[in-house]
Order: C-alpha cells, then sequence, then structure tokens
C-alpha cells in the first residue's frame, strides 16, 4: 500500500528508528502468533484490533492502539473491516514506553502523524521534513491513562479452562457458585485463586469478557440493543449504562473518541461557584462577599464607616452605647 511492502519482515531491519505500514484487513482477519525485532504499535483507524498475549487479552478500537514490546509472542483478530496503521520501532527510540504490552491513547495529533508516516518512504531523510514528521511522532507516542480492555490469562488450568468457557459464551449467568462449579471449587476457593491468579474478581473478569465482546460485535456494526440483548442486559440503557462506568464513555463515543456532553459534565472537576444572592433593589444579583457584614442580627454594617467598623448599637432609651 502507498507502493511500500505489506511484508511485516521488510520492516525490521531498515536503518531507521521508525518504520510505518499500512495495510487494510477484513473482518475476521487473524494473524497467528508471531513475534518481531522492533517493538509494535498495532493501530487501527477503523474497527476494532484483539490482540492477544501471554499476558492476556487486550481489545482497542480506532480511538486506542496496542504497544507489544521486541520479542514478545502475539496474535492479532479484526472486528470489522480494519484499516491497520502499524508502527515498528527500534526499542530504544521508544524508552517512555513500558516493557509489557499496554494500551495507548491515540489523540487526534499523534494519528494524523501515524497516517503520514505510512507514506513516507521506508527510508526517508532523517534530516528533512519527514525526519521531523518521524521525531514528533516519537515525543507524542507517550503512555497516557485510557480505560482499557484487557482480559488477563490465568495460567492454573481450571480456571484457564473456566475463563475459555465464558469467552465462549459470556451471555451466560456466571454467577460466582455458577463459575465455581464449572471449575470444580468452591466459591470461596474460586474467588481467592482468581484474585491471585489475574488481580480481578470473577465477576470483575466476566464483566471485562462481556464488554470484549461487545465491542468485537459493535465493531462489526451490530445494533447495541442486539448486543445487550445477547449478553443478557433486560434493556440497552442497562448496558449503556455498564460500558460508561466500565469505559468512561457511551459504546458509540468509544469508537469515535467523541464525548458526549452528559460524559464530559459527569467527568469535570467540581468547581466552587459563589452564588448570587438578592440583597436589595440595586444590588439585587450581589454576591456573597459583596454583601453587608452585620454587626448584629438583622443590622447592616454603615458602608460609610469602612469595611470593618460596624454601626453602632443603641441601647435602652435609644443611647448610643459607648
Amino acid at each position: 500500500m502507498y507502493g511500500k511492502s505489506e511484508d511485516r519482515e521488510d520492516y525490521q531491519r531498515v536503518p531507521r528508528p521508525v518504520a510505518a505500514m499500512a495495510r487494510d484487513l477484513p473482518d475476521g482477519h487473524h494473524i497467528p502468533d508471531h513475534r518481531h525485532l522492533r517493538a509494535q504499535l498495532i493501530y487501527g483507524t477503523t474497527g476494532a484490533i484483539s490482540v492477544a498475549t501471554g499476558h492476556g487479552v487486550w481489545v482497542v478500537p480506532a480511538t486506542r492502539g496496542v504497544w507489544v514490546p521486541a520479542g514478545l509472542t502475539h496474535a492479532m483478530t479484526c472486528a470489522g473491516a480494519v484499516a491497520m496503521r502499524t508502527l515498528y520501532i527500534e526499542p530504544q527510540s521508544a524508552w517512555r514506553l513500558p516493557d509489557a504490552p499496554t494500551v495507548v491513547s491515540v489523540p487526534p495529533l499523534l494519528r494524523e502523524l501515524i497516517d503520514e508516516a505510512t507514506r513516507l518512504p521506508v527510508e526517508y531523510d532523517v534530516r528533512g521534513r519527514d525526519g521531523t514528521v518521524m521525531d514528533l511522532l516519537l515525543h507524542e507516542l507517550a503512555p497516557r491513562p485510557v480505560p482499557a480492555l484487557h482480559l488477563p490469562t490465568p495460567e492454573d488450568p481450571r480456571l484457564h479452562d473456566l475463563c475459555a468457557a465464558i469467552r465462549r459464551s459470556p451471555g451466560e449467568d456466571w454467577t460466582t457458585p455458577n463459575a465455581a462449579a464449572r471449575a470444580h471449587l468452591s466459591p470461596r476457593s474460586l474467588h481467592r485463586r482468581f484474585a491471585a491468579a489475574t488481580g480481578m474478581s470473577p465477576a470483575r473478569w466476566v464483566q471485562q469478557a462481556r464488554l470484549v465482546h461487545a465491542v468485537t460485535l459493535l465493531a462489526r456494526g451490530t445494533p447495541v440493543t442486539s448486543v445487550a440483548t445477547g449478553l443478557g442486559y433486560a434493556t440497552p440503557s442497562a448496558f449503556t449504562a455498564m460500558f460508561r462506568r466500565a469505559l468512561g464513555t457511551t459504546p458509540s463515543a468509544y469508537f469515535t473518541g467523541v464525548q458526549s456532553v452528559r460524559d464530559v459534565r459527569e467527568r469535570a472537576p467540581a468547581t466552587a461557584v459563589r452564588p448570587l444572592v438578592p440583597i436589595g433593589p440595586q444590588d439585587a444579583y450581589a454576591r456573597p462577599y459583596e454583601r453587608s457584614r452585620t454587626a448584629g442580627p438583622g443590622r447592616p454594617q454603615d458602608h460609610h464607616a469602612g469595611p470593618f467598623r460596624a454601626r453602632p448599637q443603641r441601647g435602652a432609651g435609644g443611647r448610643r452605647r459607648p
């Protein structure tokens, strides 16, 4: 594509810190286990991508990518048509990114830089405009906190088989007793072993498995109503509420990266705002700190006496107190 090779091996030994490849892949396309000499950012501008390693499974839409360190065995599967735009990077050139697979946010600037990188020659001019583009790309390629769809894979055979069953049928009623019976464990033992192996409770893992399944279906154009019904939710709104709680946004915004007004408002930091308090016909909208201080119950301060001098109070008989 763009006059460049679509063979990943052609990008591993190029004399440049970054090599970018564009490749359009159909729905369901699967690339089996493999690894690279270079680190890789797996990213697609459309659809969703599932990346599996020995550490677990990650699923990302077009607003996120998966960082795969050099030499790590991984496989990937497409959900929906995926316009893959992937980067192969010398490990020393991406020192800010971790040595473990992780999800990376791809904001608009980074997305455009990645797209431009795929159009540049493999041996681009490092001292010209192309080199500047790649330098900026590396600068923007930084870990950013982002809710990630991650399913850690337990090594315990019984837990591994249980997780495989949950992924095959995420819409089943996977209560802790039901899951424990499937794994031939007591509920207490299941909870203890599961948390130690995955860092999650069984219920949390089931929810993540349902989200992974949902994102895969949504990327293929399945209506939200059908996804919600298939996963056992009574209404689409119940499913959307769960989706928002887990991933911080609605299903539609998850794929576009555009937050709704409600999402932004719910996550905006609280700001102390002084209310407008009417205090008189001419100062009907003065703020609290603009109100007169009181020298006594119901007695306003004499504004002509200075900001902190109270009007003298009168005693019995109307005489001023000293």
